[in-house]
């Protein structure tokens, strides 16, 4: 049985997608897999206990047997917190042992790594350690942030040693992609550092649903309750004047518009262009006209408190924690692992036969 641990140096790096689409990929092969994320950051109440939200979508998603509690071990949350700060219970290394050791006849265990190799360490649970402990494989998923992440790649191989089996670079811009391909690539590879994959920025994947977005501002529906599961792929913000707008609102498909409610001509311009919803600012309300439209249209309308600068500072707070939960995303998941990652190349690595 090989332990793959799934691990980047900063958050937000794309390690469900890697986790996920590498799982299913594992399932069609035939291959017995489990799954472990021993530090879960996000804590959700089930069956009067705490699970990690994550762990236990994947768990589902990748119908695998291990129990919730099995998959994620140990949660940490406020209490558990704030008593390891007052020096009560704080390792919890013998309850994530326990997890693993309960985990057995699987060809490869994919353990879902914490937001870097350090986190969790309060509780005994950093992933250095854990790595060691299990003596497992690790993917290192690092998002292209220029060259710096050639550094964390280079770093990342120095620090794990036998343990680390190679990298994919992540939300790679278009425009960085011949670079990273023809050059970083490339570079890696002749410092012994494999990379298995080179994934562009996706929009699908980046993208959230008008629900969630309603969720995420604590807004109020106004209309458009039928299309709150559509995507919203991009945001504009209606603040200029009404020309100027509706020749950018042209540009932009699958928008969500955040325009003050007094700004009639921008919603009015909204509504005339591939617009998702259109968030009104300021606590206020549209006429019974442009509502009229809106339910014409199919568009969403939503009312916030905040001003405009505020609400777009709380949409790019939580834009990079959307996680992969809707089943277009999973799909899209499976077929962009499937397409760009050297699956063949990484079973070797593991030793796994298929």
């Amino acid at each position: 049985m090989v332990h793959l641990y799934i691990a980047s140096m900063s958050g937000f790096s794309g390690k469900s997608l890697i986790t996920l689409g590498l799982g299913l990929l594992f399932r069609e092969r035939g291959l017995k897999i489990g799954y472990i994320k021993p530090y879960g950051t996000i804590p959700a109440k089930q069956d009067g206990g705490i699970i990690d939200a994550d762990a236990e979508f994947m768990r589902k998603a990748l119908d695998l047997d291990e129990s919730a509690e099995q998959a994620s071990p140990f949660v940490v949350t406020f209490e558990t917190q704030n008593n390891a700060l007052a020096g009560q219970g704080a390792d919890r290394f013998d309850t994530v042992k326990k997890a693993f050791d309960s985990v057995t006849g699987r060809d490869v265990v994919i353990v879902g790594g914490a937001a870097d190799l350090f986190a969790g360490s309060l509780f005994g649970l950093g992933g250095l350690r854990l790595i060691r402990h299990l003596q497992a494989k690790t993917l290192v998923v690092e998002p292209w942030n220029g060259d710096s992440s050639i550094d964390s790649l280079i770093g990342s191989r120095e620090l794990l040693g036998e343990n680390f089996a190679g990298g994919v670079i992540n939300k790679i811009p278009q425009a960085a992609h011949e670079y990273v391909y023809e050059t970083v690539r490339p570079y890696l590879e002749k410092r012994g550092i494999p990379i298995f994959a080179c994934l562009h920025r996706d929009i699908l994947l980046d993208s959230i649903t008008v629900r969630q977005l309603n969720e995420i501002l604590g807004g109020k529906i106004l209309c458009g309750e039928d299309k709150l599961d559509e995507f919203i792929e991009n945001f504009s913000i209606g603040a200029m004047d009404v020309d100027s707008a509706l020749k950018y609102f042209r540009r932009t498909v699958n928008k969500a518009v955040i325009t003050g409610a007094h700004r009639s001509d921008i919603q009015l311009a909204a509504l005339e262009t591939s617009t998702r919803c259109i968030v009104l600012t300021g606590g206020m309300y549209t006429n019974d006209v442009i509502l009229g439209k809106a339910k014409l249209a199919g568009v969403p309308f939503i009312s916030v408190h905040e001003d405009t600068f505020a609400t777009v500072e709380k949409i790019e707070a939580v834009l990079g924690k959307i996680r992969i939960r809707e089943q277009k995303k999973v799909l899209k998941t499976r077929e962009i692992i499937e397409k760009e990652f050297d699956l063949e190349r990484l079973l070797k690595t593991l030793r796994v036969q298929n």
